[in-house]
């Protein structure tokens, strides 16, 4: 399987991924080698990783715990800790293998640890492999609030092993899921369709890397998120909103970021109808296809008065503005659209409805 390019870093499949690594490894050597895991990626996918990585450096293993709960500054401080104990220098080189969580989080502690030393990303679940493998988005949450610190800074490589997808449950195959229908709604009318036929999480090899295309081509026009690469938030200004609400409150359930998202396709897709010509039907198919992936959540008023006011902390947003990205139709998205509270309430009763 061909590797996919970006400016500042490559993606790598299947047995290539492992070839390349060691080559870079032998290329570069390094001080020291540091392997960022969490309690269940150390369980189940370090015994799968570990014996095929060919280092004369010395390799030390950095336990996290795992959530989106310690995806905070606190444990980006234990963790520089922990490497200048063990005599981390600018030379030493972090693979974090896990999660968008961990991902995202070790990508941040090495970025910024001694000003900066390289990083390997690993990703271990489908949400991770076609989202946070491209573009370079690393940072942690502040308190609910998501992603409210990080930089913009591209792994030296993403390896792609899909052999890590039979470690996990249904419930994180669907959330990886949600990101590759979004994929096909912002970018891929066919891809959709492929997409909304699908009823199992197995062997998508193949569509992982479709989507990895689509993604590495829209953060290749804009890797700053100036202009096009906003396309690739839809969904997720309401989305997180709901995800950062779900993981304050003790009365609803924690969602994971795939579940949060999909509603939040669901509330904008309607939202797309109402303001930038989406049709009604187009809509409406957009949120059959993810009621037939994912259990209703059933907000009451109260929960969209909560969701609604998680807005204002959008990282997005500017001079006070909440700005969305929609559809006007699949595969043609609208960025920086204004949307009224009204609108917002309305997208909700859509959502509820059976």
């Amino acid at each position: 399987m061909k590797s996919i390019k970006t400016p500042n870093s490559v993606v790598h499949f299947l047995d290539v991924a492992i070839e390349k690594l060691n080559d870079h490894l032998r290329e570069n050597d390094y001080s020291s080698v540091f392997i960022l895991v969490d309690e269940n990626t150390h369980e189940y996918c370090l015994p799968l990783f570990l014996p095929k990585v060919a280092s004369n450096a010395v390799i030390e293993i950095i336990e996290l715990e795992s959530g989106e709960e310690n995806k905070n500054i606190e444990t980006c401080s234990q963790v520089w800790s922990v490497l200048s104990e063990l005599g981390a220098d600018r030379k030493s080189l972090m693979i974090n293998l896990g999660g968008g969580v961990l991902t995202d989080m070790g990508g941040f502690i090495a970025a910024t640890f001694k000003r900066g030393i390289q990083f390997i990303n690993v990703p271990t679940t489908l949400l991770a492999m076609v989202d946070a493998s491209v573009g370079g988005k690393t940072g942690v949450d502040l308190g609910a609030l998501k992603n409210q610190i990080g930089v913009i800074t591209e792994p030296e490589m993403v390896l792609i092993l899909p052999e890590f997808l039979n470690t996990l449950e249904e419930k994180q195959l669907k959330s990886g899921f949600a990101e590759m229908l979004k994929h096909g709604l912002i970018q891929d009318p066919a891809y959709w369709k492929i997409l909304s036929k699908t009823n199992h999480y197995k062997d998508l090899s193949a569509l992982i890397k479709t989507s990895v295309e689509i993604k590495a081509t829209v953060v290749i026009e804009d890797p700053t998120e100036q202009n096009k690469r906003k396309i690739l938030n839809f969904g997720h200004t309401l989305g997180h909103a709901i995800e950062s609400y779900c993981l304050e409150n003790d009365e609803i359930q924690t969602l994971l970021h795939g579940e949060a998202i999909a509603i939040g396709m669901i509330l904008e897709g309607f939202i797309s109808y109402t303001l930038v010509g989406l049709p009604l039907e187009t809509a409406l198919e957009i949120k059959n296809v993810f009621d037939t992936h994912f259990s209703k959540v059933h907000f009451i008023e109260e929960d969209i008065d909560q969701c609604i006011d998680y807005l204002k902390f959008d990282k997005k947003n500017s001079h006070g503005e909440v700005k969305f990205a929609l559809l006007s139709n699949i595969g043609a998205p609208a960025i920086d659209i204004l949307v009224q509270e009204e609108t917002i309430r309305e997208a909700f009763s859509f959502y509820l409805k059976n």
